[in-house]
């Protein structure tokens, strides 16, 4: 294996495997499209400018693809109720907020754990995942929203409505009174 592959691996497997948890993927799907990137990553013949994005890059288009197949959707949705496997020293606030970021549409769970687990910037989301940086902040911003909310009890979809009611309300202040 490349030292720069080896190096890659041993200092982020376990973000990227949570990464294709964030996805949709079991554990064990992410583990093998772990694999399978990194296979694909040691047949190349330079190492690739931005090893770490370029790696990231790789496994979200791994794992989209691995997800389209019918027999791995059945079992996906059959282990749907364990996303995430609790470990024995998980405290109930770990288990909580993981059940939490579970319920999170894909997209905003997506950005939380590469900006919270990977340290990714806002723009380099924007570039992993072909979005501007603004429509990932956003989607960050609403995301932690809806987690606060879950792990307070509240709804988060009745947050939504009343966001936008809000936002209906303060566009029509802005219109001129006769």
């Amino acid at each position: 294996m490349p030292h720069w592959c080896q190096n890659l691996y041993e200092s982020h497997a376990p973000q990227i495997l949570l990464y294709g948890r964030a996805l949709g993927l079991s554990h064990s799907e992410a583990e093998d499209v772990l694999q399978e990137t990194f296979l694909a990553l040691m047949r190349k013949d330079e190492t690739p400018e931005e090893p770490r994005h370029y790696c990231l890059r790789s496994f979200r288009n791994k794992a989209l693809n691995y997800r389209r197949s019918l027999w791995r959707r059945l079992t996906r949705e059959l282990e749907s109720q364990r996303w995430f496997e609790g470990a024995n020293s998980e405290s109930r606030h770990e288990r909580a907020a993981m059940n939490c970021l579970a319920k999170l549409p894909a997209e905003q769970r997506e950005v939380i754990v590469l900006k919270i687990w990977h340290g990714y910037t806002f723009e380099k989301i924007g570039e992993l995942l072909d979005l501007s940086p603004n429509t990932a902040a956003g989607r960050y911003r609403y995301g932690l929203q809806k987690l606060r909310a879950c792990l307070n009890g509240e709804d988060y979809e009745s947050l939504e409505s009343a966001g936008e009611t809000a936002a209906l309300l303060d566009a029509a202040g802005t219109v001129a009174e006769p």
